[in-house]
């Protein structure tokens, strides 16, 4: 990704993640991993470890962003529980994680992180869960 007003997404989240959309705020990345629909919003703002150190403005647009990506999350998927976190620990740069969360799904009801090595999609798993993330894509901002 090139860089915008000096900010440069982490190498890690480049490598494990396939970019979806361009929000006013994030991009929206979907985490490489078929084992559970996990999508993450990466605002764009060169620094930025902590949501507090974001602009007050920035702070209401992530919470925007967030609600909306939930909620299309769980509509879309039809989950059992959404789970958002802001790490942080290996990645320091600001990641919101939306993943959703099915009972009996291979990490329930234990944390994904590190529970399980990461199982990439194929390419027609990846060509189906783009199909449904369609919307999330295209959305349109006000």
């Amino acid at each position: 990704m090139a860089e915008t007003n000096g900010f440069r997404l982490d190498d890690r989240l480049k490598n494990d993640t396939i970019k979806l959309a361009e929000w006013p705020l994030s991009d929206v990345l979907l985490m490489n991993d078929s084992q559970y629909p996990w999508v993450i919003l990466v605002p764009r703002r060169q620094g930025a470890t902590e949501i507090y150190q974001l602009a007050e403005a920035d702070q209401f647009q992530l919470l925007r962003e967030s609600t909306y990506l939930g909620q299309r999350l769980m509509v879309l998927f039809s989950g059992d529980k959404l789970n958002i976190a802001a790490l942080g620990n290996v990645v320091s740069q600001l990641h919101i994680h939306h993943v959703v969360r099915f009972e009996g799904d291979i990490a329930w009801p234990a944390p994904v992180w590190g529970k399980h090595p990461v199982t990439p999609y194929s390419e027609e798993a990846l060509k189906k869960q783009l199909e449904v993330l369609a919307e999330i894509q295209q959305k349109k901002w006000c």
